[in-house]
């Protein structure tokens, strides 16, 4: 119960942080740009050594890269027969990445970086669909690590590199010149408000569903 809430508790504060992000966004964008300027020019001064990598590492945000994985984790859910974890997997993947997501942008209509783009990108700006997607996608695998791996080591160095990996996908964004750090952020807010606020309710789910596996 205790940890339930802590959970619940960062994720409100993780949608009141994208929540307030978007107010600005949408009514005061002037306020946040010198913010977005010192971190794009920060990331952009790696410029043009990491380019390979970023370039390389945006793909695995890319809408079509995370339709195949997503397959591809949903089969070995529904092979393994863990229907609940398919289910909230799901829920996050195609209802908050797919569906939300550009949704909410059409609310805010905000227009991406002037810089010089290195990918193309035609859509509205906030939030950064790469990093609600990634967020959603590898941060689900996340919470989902121990049912695959027992050993608790593995688990913590497979739970890093994946954070590693989301937050990699969100500077990449910044860095080809496609989206303001402040999109980046508002990304990750909501990916991570639904990661929190749904895991407990995930949790009591599985609970139950093995409670009545056993007594079948």
């Amino acid at each position: 119960m205790k940890n339930k809430l802590y959970l619940q508790f960062y994720g409100s504060c993780a949608l009141v942080l994208f929540a307030s992000l978007g107010y600005i966004v949408k009514f005061y964008a002037s306020w946040i740009e010198p913010f977005d300027t010192f971190i794009t020019n920060g990331i952009r001064s790696l410029q043009p050594t990491w380019t390979t990598f970023f370039l390389w590492v945006t793909k695995f945000g890319n809408p079509l890269t995370v339709i195949i994985i997503f397959l591809a984790i949903l089969f070995v859910l529904l092979y393994g027969k863990r229907y609940v974890e398919a289910i909230w997997y799901s829920a996050g993947v195609i209802g908050i990445a797919g569906i939300f997501n550009p949704l909410i942008k059409l609310l805010f209509m905000r227009e991406r970086p002037t810089i010089e783009h290195l990918v193309s990108e035609h859509s509205y700006s906030f939030p950064s669909g790469h990093s609600t997607g990634s967020m959603v996608l590898y941060g689900t695998l996340i919470f989902l690590v121990p049912i695959f791996i027992q050993n608790k080591t593995c688990q913590r160095i497979i739970q890093l590199l994946l954070s590693v990996f989301i937050l990699s996908i969100g500077i990449s964004r910044i860095y080809l010149g496609v989206h303001f750090p402040s999109d980046v952020i508002g990304g990750f807010s909501v990916g991570l408000g639904w990661l929190l606020l749904t895991y407990p309710i995930y949790e009591e789910k599985r609970f139950i569903w093995r409670f009545k596996s056993k007594q079948n």
